[in-house]
């Protein structure tokens, strides 16, 4: 079995960060409680630079803040997009993008799993949350191509969860009103260790 799959397709050697970092600026992760993340997206209609040049930067961004995927309203941008960068939990890896994701859970054959889940944009904060096992997002690449992911476990909590970003839910949408004021706790509590370690790493990175 490929260790590394990018865009859906099995790939022999790949390296510890996509290449669309490298290209890349950091911006900023918006938090919950502003508009951008609580309203649905607009469908992305322009495919050229300026949508490649975002998809660098959310790469770049993802990883300076140690993410497992980033959709485009978490840098302040309304569009029907994510990145991710993300494990199943067979330890096989996934890397790409979607654009105008649309998410299709398979009716039969999959579970429930209750794990912990966090966001970017919530800091520090992890909640138990059940999510289905298995998940399918179709949508396109950045040139406009059809695209259709598949991911188990782990990785179909990641498509889940960025999925439900570009409808403008955050996943403390999905809690009791009591998990919701703890989750939010939580993130009073670690937000500044959070973005303390996000310095480290985005200088971390800037010297390669």
């Amino acid at each position: 079995m490929p260790r590394v799959f990018v865009q859906g397709s099995p790939v022999d050697h790949y390296p510890r960060h996509a290449p669309e970092a490298g290209r890349g600026a950091v911006r900023r992760i918006t938090e919950v409680g502003e508009e951008v993340l609580h309203k649905p997206c607009r469908d992305v209609t322009e495919f050229g630079p300026d949508l490649a040049a975002l998809i660098d930067d959310m790469f770049l961004t993802m990883y300076v803040a140690e993410g497992a995927g980033l959709a485009a309203n978490q840098v302040g941008v309304d569009l029907r997009l994510f990145v991710y960068d993300c494990p199943d939990d067979d330890g096989v890896r996934h890397v790409g993008h979607i654009v105008n994701p649309v998410l299709e859970t398979p009716s039969s054959g999959r579970r429930l799993l209750d794990e912990g889940e966090g966001c970017l944009s919530v800091p520090g904060a992890v909640m138990a949350l059940p999510r289905p096992d298995r998940a399918v997002v179709r949508g396109q690449d950045k040139d406009g191509n059809p695209v259709v992911i598949e991911g188990t476990g782990y990785f179909a909590r990641c498509l889940e969860h960025e999925t439900d970003h570009t409808y403008g839910h955050v996943y403390l949408d999905r809690l009791s009103k009591r998990e919701k004021k703890d989750a939010l706790r939580q993130m009073a509590d670690r937000r500044d260790e959070v973005f303390a370690r996000r310095a480290a790493r985005a200088e971390e990175l800037s010297r390669g």
